[in-house]
């Protein structure tokens, strides 16, 4: 189940409806980050370099030079700590589409079963947050965790398999589910909704797919919550 929930949700990834919401995603995130950017430079050179000027007032063609120094220093800085926030900004940014991912794949693999409801953009939003910084926390914990012998990337993968499968999986279910009702039927398939955030977790670790990885989660757990759903008659969605 868990796998061919994978493989379906990996078949729609370059479909026109993914790549579309992928672009939009892609290209928002890029702009907030050129812009933090030119923020970020423009703050330093306002703050820091009357003080590199200061430091050295008797050699001001060393101060000169210096500042220079300091301003492309940072800028190169700057671009790569930003550069580690593509994926991260880009799963914020991608988490207000996820309604347009799920739709898509209710559409075209289930076309005689009902459309799920779309959550509220300011709900679609403080979840987005809520996912970052549970992935943020959860990410500092596996670095802790990584200083132990013998734990290692077991801990990245246990971590955000937890978290990336239980956010994902709420989010699939509460479309067709009020969010109490969703939360338990995720409690009732705790370890088929972990093995299914473990394979997240591995798409996660792929660099330049993890791009994608909202994409891929939020149709993997729509194909997954549907298998589930039917296995389960008795506890059908209400739509």
């Amino acid at each position: 189940m868990i796998l061919e929930a994978a493989r379906l949700a990996a078949s729609q990834l370059f479909s026109p409806g993914f790549r579309a919401v992928f672009l939009k995603s892609i290209g928002l995130t890029l702009l907030v980050l050129v812009a933090l950017w030119f923020a970020l430079r423009q703050l330093f050179l306002a703050l820091a370099l009357p003080w590199i000027d200061a430091l050295m007032p008797g050699v001001p063609e060393w101060a000169g030079w210096l500042t220079l120094l300091a301003a492309v220093v940072t800028g190169i800085g700057l671009a790569l700590a930003l550069a580690l926030l593509i994926a991260p900004a880009t799963a914020i940014v991608a988490g207000l589409f996820l309604d347009d991912i799920a739709e898509e794949v209710e559409r075209s693999s289930y076309p005689r079963e009902p459309v799920g409801h779309a959550m509220p953009a300011m709900r679609s939003l403080i979840l987005s947050l809520k996912f970052f910084g549970i992935v943020i926390l959860g990410n500092m914990l596996a670095l802790l965790l990584l200083l132990v012998p013998g734990v290692n990337l077991i801990a990245f993968f246990v971590v955000n398999g937890y978290l990336l499968g239980r956010e994902f999986f709420e989010f699939a279910a509460m479309r067709f589910r009020p969010e109490d009702e969703a939360k338990a039927f995720r409690r009732k398939h705790v370890v088929t909704v972990f093995f299914a955030g473990l394979v997240i977790a591995c798409f996660l670790a792929v660099p330049l797919l993890n791009l994608l990885t909202p994409l891929f989660a939020a149709a993997m757990m729509v194909h997954l919550h549907k298998m589930l759903s039917a296995a389960t008659p008795a506890q059908a969605p209400a739509v």
